[in-house]
C-alpha cells in the first residue's frame, strides 16, 4: 500500500493578512489508523537521562519545551505540532535514489517532536534535526504492520519570523530558508539550486555516487530524486494544485483559507481511499511577540466532516484526555519483539463519536449536511473568540488552561445532539411506515369485502 497525499504549508507576510504566519498540514495515512492531539509540559532532566522515542533510546536533552502533538496514537512522534515559542514543523514522506530499507533508528515523525522539544526557533530545529539524525539516523517502518513501509522525510518548519524547508537522503540533508511569501510540500523534493544550509559531505556524496558531475550547478532535487518520475507523479500533481490554492488567496491568506485548502478533495489535497487524511492542523502565528499562537486540531479523519479546536499555550494545562488514545506500556505490540503481532483498539473517545455521526453523513445526504452545517458553526463561533486573543493578547490565561478540551466536549455534545435527532427521525419514518401499512392493509380488507 503506498502513500497518495500528504501536504504541508506555510504562508508568511505579505502573503497572509496582517503580521501572521499561517501554517497548516494534512496528515495522510492509512485509512484504519487512530491520529491523537496531545500536549506535553516542559521539563527539565539530570544529566545522562535518556529518551525511548518509538524504536530506539537516545540522550535526553537537559530541557524541553512545552509541545501540543497530531500524531498517529501507535509511535512516540508526530505528523505535526507547535511548542510554546510557537514553531511549528510538519514532516512529509520523500523517496529518492537513496535506499529508504534500513535498521530501525529514528523516524522522521520522532525528529519531528525531538525539533519541537529542543528548539525555540525554525533555525535551531533545523539544526536539532540534523545533528540527531547525523547521530542516530532515520529508519524503521512507518506504518503499525509488518509491510516495512520505510521512506526519507522533509519537514516544513515555522515560527514567528521566517519558515525553513529541510530535505534529508538518509543522513545527508539540504534546508532552504523561507522568508516572506508562501511554501508548500508534497511528498517529493523541492529544494533546487537556493540551498542556505547542508551536510558538510552531501555533495562530494552525491558525486562519488556519480549523480553529480561536481561541475554543473548543484541542484538538490534533481540530484537525489529518483530518475523516473513514475513514483512521485501523484505528489507533483498535488503540489501544483496545492501551490494554486495558495496563489489564489496571495496577500490575504487567513485562518480560514487554510481550512478551506485543507478540506479540498478535488486537489487531492484532503485524501479519501485507502491512504486518507487522518488529522489536520492549522496554525496562527502573530510576528507580536506579546500575542499568543493559535493552534487548531481536529484530531478526527477528513477536516470537511471535522471541527478545528483551538489550542494556545498557557501555564497549568492539564492533559487532553479527550483525544489521547489508550496507552498499553510494556504490553503495547509496537514495543515488543517481533513487533506488530497485533493491533489493539487506539480510538480515543472523540474518535469513537465522530466515527458514528461519518456513517450517518455518508448514509443521509440531508442529515449529513446538517450535521456538517452545525459543526461549521461551532468552529466558525471558536475562531471568532480567537480572534479576540490573537489581536488582544490574553489577559487571564487561566480561562485558557482547558480552551481545547471544552471545545471537544463542545463538538461532542453536538454530535451526541446530532445523533439523538437522527435516531428520532428513524423512530418517526419507522412509525409514519407502519401507520402506511396498517391503512394499505385496512383499504385491502374493506375492498375485499
Amino acid at each position: 500500500m503506498q502513500p497518495s497525499s500528504c501536504d504541508t504549508f506555510v504562508a508568511l507576510p505579505p502573503s497572509t493578512e496582517g503580521q501572521r504566519i499561517i501554517f497548516g498540514k494534512n496528515s495522510d495515512r492509512p485509512c484504519d489508523e487512530v491520529q491523537e492531539v496531545v500536549y506535553f509540559p516542559a521539563r527539565d532532566y539530570d544529566p545522562g537521562e535518556k529518551v525511548e522515542c518509538t524504536y530506539i533510546e537516545i540522550e535526553q536533552a537537559a530541557h524541553t519545551h512545552a509541545v501540543v502533538l497530531s500524531r498517529p496514537a501507535w509511535l512516540w512522534g508526530a505528523e505535526m505540532g507547535a511548542n510554546e515559542h510557537q514553531v511549528c514543523i510538519g514532516n512529509e514522506a520523500v523517496w529518492g535514489r537513496e535506499s529508504a530499507d534500513g535498521d530501525e533508528a529514528l523516524l522522521g515523525m520522532d525528529l519531528v517532536r525531538l525539533g519541537l522539544e529542543r528548539a525555540d526557533t525554525a533555525e535551531k530545529a533545523v539544526d536539532v534535526i540534523t545533528e540527531l539524525l547525523e547521530k542516530y539516523d532515520q529508519g524503521g517502518s512507518c506504518m503499525e504492520d509488518e509491510s516495512g513501509f520505510t521512506y526519507h522525510n522533509s519537514f516544513l518548519i515555522s515560527d514567528r519570523m521566517e519558515a525553513w524547508l529541510l530535505e534529508t537522503s538518509g543522513k545527508h540533508w539540504a534546508a532552504e530558508r523561507v522568508e516572506d511569501g508562501y511554501r508548500n510540500i508534497s511528498n517529493q523534493y523541492g529544494i533546487t539550486t537556493k540551498i542556505d544550509k547542508e551536510h558538510p559531505e552531501m555533495r562530494e556524496y552525491a558525486r562519488g555516487k556519480g549523480w553529480w558531475d561536481g561541475k554543473t550547478q548543484f541542484n538538490f532535487a534533481t540530484v537525489f530524486s529518483f530518475l523516473t518520475t513514475a513514483r512521485i507523479e501523484a505528489a507533483g500533481s498535488r503540489y501544483c494544485e496545492g501551490k494554486k490554492l495558495l496563489e489564489k488567496s496571495n496577500g490575504h491568506i487567513t485562518a480560514e483559507t487554510m481550512m478551506d485548502i485543507l478540506r479540498d478533495k478535488d486537489s487531492g489535497v484532503n485524501m479519501e481511499g485507502m491512504f486518507m487524511t487522518t488529522g489536520s492542523m492549522v496554525s496562527v502565528i502573530p510576528r507580536d511577540p506579546s500575542l499568543p499562537g493559535v493552534h487548531y486540531f481536529t484530531a478526527t479523519p477528513d477536516p470537511e466532516r471535522s471541527v478545528f479546536k483551538p489550542f494556545i499555550f498557557v501555564k497549568n494545562l492539564l492533559p487532553l484526555k479527550e483525544t489521547s488514545s489508550p496507552s498499553y506500556g510494556a504490553d503495547d505490540p509496537v514495543k515488543k519483539k517481533p513487533r506488530f503481532q497485533s493491533k489493539p483498539d487506539r480510538k480515543h473517545e472523540l474518535f469513537v463519536k465522530h466515527e458514528l455521526v461519518a456513517a450517518i453523513i455518508d448514509s443521509h445526504k440531508e442529515r449529513g449536511k446538517k450535521i456538517t452545517e452545525s459543526m461549521r458553526q461551532l468552529e466558525k463561533e471558536n475562531m471568532t473568540r480567537m480572534e479576540e486573543f490573537l489581536s488582544h493578547g490574553v489577559e487571564e490565561p487561566d480561562f485558557l488552561v482547558k480552551l481545547f478540551s471544552t471545545s471537544v466536549k463542545e463538538e461532542m455534545d453536538t454530535l451526541l445532539m446530532q445523533l439523538q435527532i437522527s435516531a428520532n427521525d428513524l423512530v418517526s419514518e419507522t412509525l409514519k411506515l407502519q401507520k402506511n401499512k396498517t391503512q394499505v392493509v385496512s383499504l385491502y380488507t374493506a375492498s375485499s369485502l
